[in-house]
């Protein structure tokens, strides 16, 4: 199979240069996000029209939130993005777009008045964790899902501290939970019971606001962070965690 002619490897200098252009992404981020708190990152189809029910849905829960105090951190998209954005927008509260460099070129929506330019996804998606107490995914492809599976991850490996993640439309996540209790819940099982537990599915947006409200309220009156949070945060807003301990090879 031909896939076009070879790609020549990476110039070594040019590679080390490129940290740099990094560097200035998480720069340019971390100044901007630290200013912005609380705020929810949302989620969902960028091919999601005005027309569509998750579209008003996701309209109405942006007002919502800016209405509450609360910022809203998209990719800055359109559709479920687009959304979220224009509620909290017209609600005179923060709205944050994430844009990032694509091929296509990514249009973004006119709903921010926060907004950040990222060429890595990798840097983008810090921001999305770091500056965020809460998810909301909406129905939506491969991005969605990506976001929703990498915060499962953080959480179930005690790398952040658990916090709401809230699928919006039961029709649309119900079957995926089927899929994970079938395969991953198992007779093999990948997962445990608990990890279901991790994420909470609703058709109601204001018992999603209203869960993450709740949970937010909880912060304030707790005397200090989660035990395994002792060990320090990275500046990814991760926890460090303690190094991997390597096991001996097999004697022959």
């Amino acid at each position: 199979m031909n896939h076009g002619p070879p790609v020549a490897p990476p110039n070594a200098a040019e590679e080390t240069w490129r940290v740099f252009r990094i560097m200035s992404e998480f720069v340019d981020g971390f100044e901007t996000m630290a200013r912005i708190s609380p705020a929810v990152s949302v989620f969902g189809s960028a091919r999601v029209k005005p027309d569509n029910p998750y579209y008003a849905m996701a309209e109405e829960m942006g007002r919502a939130f800016a209405k509450r105090g609360f910022g809203i951190i998209t990719g800055g998209g359109p559709g479920i993005m687009e959304a979220a954005n224009k509620g909290a927008y017209e609600a005179k509260g923060v709205s944050v777009g994430l844009n990032i460099f694509l091929p296509d070129e990514q249009l973004a929506n006119p709903y921010q008045n926060v907004s950040l330019d990222f060429r890595y996804f990798f840097c983008r998606k810090v921001m999305f964790v770091k500056y965020a107490v809460a998810f909301v995914c909406f129905p939506g492809g491969f991005g969605t899902m990506d976001e929703f599976f990498e915060s499962m991850t953080l959480i179930q490996t005690q790398k952040i501290d658990p916090f709401p993640v809230v699928l919006i439309g039961s029709s649309f996540w119900s079957s995926l939970v089927d899929w994970m209790k079938a395969n991953q819940l198992g007779p093999s099982p990948f997962i445990s019971a608990a990890d279901l537990k991790l994420f909470h599915i609703t058709d109601d947006i204001h018992e999603a606001i209203d869960l993450i409200a709740g949970f937010q309220r909880s912060q304030f009156e707790t005397s200090g962070p989660a035990p395994h949070l002792a060990a320090g945060l990275t500046a990814e807003g991760t926890v460090t965690g303690r190094q991997p301990q390597r096991a001996r090879p097999p004697d022959d």
